[in-house]
């Protein structure tokens, strides 16, 4: 039996990893969460040092993927602190209850690591966090290889997927403005022109996972720094035209072409997935029929609100 802990499984990314690998025949998968628990996860504020040893220690996992994190940087910059003590603090003392227990540790990080102004990034290019959520990530790297040397960070850029909520991505959180935008009386939403993107579906991420898994089950665990990352760069101009096509609605969008946002952000940090996929790892959905799918699952009704119709 292969057993893995996958911390921060109520999220975007962590659901679709745990979906993933519930369909591994021999292999036991314990799930943790905090702001959503579910009957099948484990409640865990990986802000308590005791709690983590604790749950470690029972549960006695192979790996532990830390998919659980504080990704929003506006909330960062306001609240250093808290990003620091999820992604720093709490990788740090997740890679050290593992290491005790001789388990491989995966911890997900970001392409804010990056400033954006020399694409492609390589999984050996130089950071240089522009904002306080690529510093407090690129602190969680390093505290990861400080504590130990079983492990591996994975770098993503936006992710999407199935969805709880609209404003869980990046990518669907355009959706409500796209909408309004097509009433009857919808004024025209203004989308970011400047900021290239690269959308990379949450299945997607989680296949990758499993594989590098897979690796880890057999002794071959990756370990360093890798990237993996959807291969169709687009602003959210670009990405609200295609989910306007997807969606059937008559959109009236206007271009920003200058950056906007109060907390700065990079221009393109496209991450290079190479070391995956010399590795023989990898897979992408096109992102056409990856949103068409999220779509599906999580229709929009125009009196629908926020909910699944």
């Amino acid at each position: 039996m292969f057993k893995v802990a996958v911390i921060g499984a109520s999220g975007l990314l962590g659901r679709a990893l745990v979906g993933e690998l519930a369909l591994q025949t021999g292999w036991q998968v314990v799930a943790t969460a905090f702001s959503r628990p579910g009957p099948n996860t484990v409640a865990l504020d990986i802000r308590d040092a005791q709690a983590v040893e604790q749950f470690v220690e029972r549960e006695a996992p192979d790996a532990l993927v830390i998919a659980a994190a504080e990704r929003r940087p506006d909330v960062c910059e306001r609240d250093p602190a808290l990003a620091r003590a999820l992604n720093v603090d709490a990788v740090r003392t997740l890679a050290a209850a593992a290491k005790r227990r001789g388990a491989w540790t995966l911890s997900i990080s970001t392409d804010y690591v990056f400033d954006g102004a020399h694409p492609p990034y390589q999984h050996d290019s130089e950071p240089a966090p522009l904002n306080a959520y690529g510093r407090s990530k690129l602190e969680g790297e390093r505290a990861l290889a400080e504590t130990t040397d079983l492990a591996c960070v994975l770098r993503l850029p936006l992710l999407f997927g199935p969805i709880v909520s609209w404003a869980e991505s990046a990518v669907t959180s355009l959706v409500p403005a796209i909408a309004a935008s097509a009433s009857l009386n919808g004024e025209a939403a203004v989308m970011d022109a400047w900021a290239i993107r690269y959308p990379t579906f949450t299945p997607d991420v989680a296949f990758v996972i499993r594989q590098m898994l897979e690796r880890h089950a057999h002794g071959q665990a990756v370990r360093g720094i890798v990237q993996w990352s959807g291969d169709e760069p687009m602003t959210k101009y670009e990405i609200a035209l295609r989910l306007a096509e997807a969606l059937q609605l008559d959109a009236q969008l206007t271009p920003q072409h200058t950056p906007t946002d109060a907390t700065p952000r990079p221009h393109n940090c496209h991450l290079a997935s190479s070391r995956l996929e010399a590795l023989g790892i990898g897979r992408r959905t096109p992102f056409d029929t990856a949103i068409r799918q999220v779509l599906a699952r999580f229709p929009w009704r125009g009196d629908a609100g926020d909910k699944p119709a």
